[in-house]
């Protein structure tokens, strides 16, 4: 069986890129094996646990359940491209090493891209609100409360509001 190959022109963290792809290659694949973006974490390959999350178009997705070929024309954003041009850490980054929300840190590109899509609405999110927003990741080091705390912390920090707890 002959393999199909499709040209894939997308904007990666800010750069136009474009790329002959396997019709069957996920996004993830993309990322990692073509972009060397290795925040792209492979994990479950089924869409699960959220360790491949990126921004599509500002959207999080899970990459790994996302064909290559549908970045077409799209604006992906990785954990990469959350770096300031001088390399400094995003405000969201900050916050998690702040509220040590990292132990293995396998997880923490998945849900800092969430936190990145959540802070972007501008928008208040009660805790419960935060908790289901978040509730497509799995942490197997069980830092969900420091997750939570550092995502909170940060949405306070930019609505400027005094954080409740």
């Amino acid at each position: 069986m002959s393999r199909q190959y499709k040209l894939v022109h997308c904007t990666i963290n800010g750069k136009e890129v474009e790329k002959m792809v396997d019709v069957r290659a996920s996004l993830t694949d993309m990322l990692r094996d073509d972009h060397n973006l290795t925040s792209v974490k492979k994990g479950c390959e089924v869409g699960e646990c959220g360790a491949c999350t990126v921004l599509i178009n500002g959207e999080a997705f899970n990459s790994c359940i996302y064909l290559a070929i549908w970045a077409e024309g799209k604006r992906i954003d990785t954990l990469e491209g959350l770096l300031s041009p001088d390399g400094k850490l995003s405000d969201i980054q900050e916050a998690f090493i702040e509220e040590n929300a990292i132990q293995c840190g396998f997880c923490t590109p998945g849900f800092i891209m969430t936190a990145a899509e959540i802070m972007n609405t501008g928008r208040f999110f009660s805790e419960d609100e935060l908790r289901k927003l978040l509730s497509g990741h799995l942490c197997r080091c069980t830092g969900y409360e420091n997750i939570l705390r550092a995502v909170k912390k940060v949405m306070y920090r930019r609505l400027g509001r005094e954080s409740a707890s």
